[in-house]
């Protein structure tokens, strides 16, 4: 049977090899040399009844195989490797791609749109939906039209717009749009507004991808797509990796892991020993947390003070340089305003005063103590950083301002522990009757959240708002959705009477839990994991709080009732900890 030679695109050569057309790297037909009718004939021996010569000695393959061979094909011809995809078809008997699929890539990356537009009537047949027919055309006349006007020919584009685009009766609102470029007085602002990247490979690449969605993997297969199962794999193994917690900042994650064996973490990657320990609290340290921005760290104890530590970055480690003073009741709690410039102490239950700090100059912004029976035990901003909310189990729940004026209060309330949410108006508080609600202080309406069966002592709530993390009383950390009002997982191991200890979201993305304990442990879980993957022991008294750095995964501290402070990181003892299976 004669094979079917497959039409080319100006300056372009084509050959066929067991029906199919071989493309170079920028979509244009390419052979080595030129075959006669006759001879691809001959050379190709028997065919089948697709009318696609086959190799008479190729091995029999199985379909899985068949794929995988595609796979490689594509990958190899993304690497302009093209002499060796042809003689992988052929020696496999496969075909890259559909020869109508071939040819119809070759029209679109040439500009030769008229003539895609043809070659869609010869795929319709293999299309699943429908409709597909009409994005894809759409799609080919928006590129075509779009560089009708980056070429200034308008009279081409209105003819484009009115007596093709307009005629097809789909997408009626973005035709809309696309009359709109007619106005651009510059290819700048056409690129801009279109969010385009003008005439050339990059946006007809992108064109491709859109257009091969509609079509099926066995006629043409998705771009990249042996890069993709790879790169799903990887994120797997890695998802999978009870330790992993270093993130890639260039999104081509692959170009940084070996494919020869599997992805595993070790533990010495991880926070796993104590790089430091600091004496300088003179009494039972009660609370710590780094600063939004990683750079500095807060430390509150029974001592009456807080000091404010610099983060080495490089060593991991701690470097006091400021101590605040004056809090007759020690200090069971801290706040870092979302801009890192300002904090708030807290005092413990029957401590009525509450203390703003300017960190950056060590001076005392402001202090509110409304009336000897309050007991302003928590605190928490808004995002503006000009407003926080706080409360007490007395039944005090204010806002104020950096000033310390009370712009609103909510009477009754007996406030254990209190978050603000990121819409500036809902706050999470946790009463004493074992529940969170969601108080709005624009409206004043309040709703339930969560109801636990014993008491909330502390709770904090994810980066993303979805997530609440509770210690609970004789129960341990607890897991919430706050969306779906759901109990998600009971942490275990824990050991949590009713003294307040305060726990936290870590790592990369926040996949980890770590919490204080009243065995002198701090405990570290995999977000989806109730078991422990880390103990870490040195404190020889109660855990009373933990701190996960949010720009270093790498580094958490521990504050205990044995007046340390410990700075955990990666043990770099046994080289660079990494691990192959």
């Amino acid at each position: 049977m004669q094979a079917n030679a497959t039409s080319a695109g100006p300056g372009s050569t084509a050959a066929v090899h067991n029906g199919d057309t071989v493309l170079n790297s920028n979509g244009a037909n390419m052979v080595s040399e030129p075959v006669s009718n006759g001879e691809a004939a001959r050379a190709a021996g028997p065919s089948s009844s697709d009318g696609i010569a086959r190799n008479p000695r190729a091995k029999q393959l199985s379909q899985c195989d068949r794929d995988i061979v595609r796979l490689i094909g594509q990958h190899l011809k993304e690497l302009g490797l093209n002499q060796t995809v042809e003689q992988l078809m052929l020696e496999s008997d496969c075909r890259l791609e559909d020869p109508s699929a071939s040819k119809f890539r070759s029209h679109v990356m040439a500009g030769e749109f008229n003539k895609a537009e043809e070659d869609l009537e010869e795929l319709t047949p293999q299309m699943s939906c429908p409709q597909s027919l009409m994005k894809m055309k759409f799609l080919l006349l928006e590129q075509k039209y779009l560089e009708y006007l980056e070429e200034t020919k308008i009279l081409e584009a209105l003819q484009c717009l009115r007596q093709e685009l307009t005629p097809l009766k789909f997408n009626t609102e973005r035709v809309h749009v696309l009359s709109g470029f007619l106005m651009c007085t510059s290819n700048e602002e056409l690129h801009r507004r279109a969010d385009w990247a003008g005439k050339g490979q990059a946006s007809r690449i992108k064109l491709m991808e859109q257009l091969q969605a509609f079509l099926p993997p066995s006629v043409m297969l998705p771009p990249r797509r042996l890069y993709t199962l790879l790169s799903q794999a990887v994120e797997l193994q890695k998802h999978r990796c009870p330790y992993h917690n270093t993130s890639i900042k260039n999104d081509d994650s692959l170009q940084t892991v070996s494919l020869l064996h599997d992805h595993i973490c070790s533990r010495n990657q991880f926070p796993s020993k104590a790089r430091q320990v600091l004496h300088d609290h003179c009494d039972e340290v009660w609370f710590c947390k780094f600063s939004p921005d990683g750079n500095k760290l807060a430390t509150g104890s029974k001592d009456t003070t807080v000091i404010i530590w610099d983060v080495n970055k490089e060593t991991l480690e701690l470097k006091a340089v400021r101590t605040l003073e004056g809090h007759s009741y020690g200090v069971s709690f801290l706040a870092w305003s979302p801009d890192s410039k300002y904090l708030i102490a807290c005092g413990p239950e029957d401590c009525s005063e509450l203390w703003v700090w300017n960190v950056e100059t060590g001076d005392s912004k402001t202090k509110i103590s409304q009336s000897p029976e309050d007991s302003l035990t928590s605190a928490s901003w808004n995002v503006d950083c000009k407003r926080f909310v706080s409360g007490g189990t007395r039944g005090q729940f204010y806002q104020c301002d950096l000033d310390g004026n009370v712009l609103d209060s909510w009477e009754g309330v007996r406030v254990q522990c209190l978050c603000m949410k990121g819409d500036t108006s809902t706050v999470l508080a946790a009463d004493t009757h074992h529940r969170i609600r969601a108080y709005n202080f624009e409206d004043l309406t309040d709703q339930h959240v969560i109801q636990e069966d014993h008491s909330i002592m502390s709770f904090t709530i994810s980066t993303n708002q979805r997530q609440a993390l509770l210690s609970v009383a004789y129960q341990g950390v607890h897991l919430w959705d706050i969306k779906d009002k759901v109990l998600v997982r009971k942490f275990q191991g824990v050991t949590h009477g009713f003294y307040t200890i305060h726990s936290c979201f870590g790592g990369v993305n926040e996949k980890f839990i770590a919490s204080g304990s009243e065995d002198n442990n701090v405990y570290i879980w995999h977000i989806k994991d109730e078991m422990p993957i880390a103990v870490l022991q040195g404190h020889t008294r109660t855990v009373n709080c933990v701190s996960w750095n949010p720009v270093l995964p790498n580094m958490l501290v521990s504050v205990s009732d044995d007046c340390t402070i410990r700075v955990w990181g990666p043990d770099d003892s046994d080289g660079d900890g990494s691990t192959e299976v």
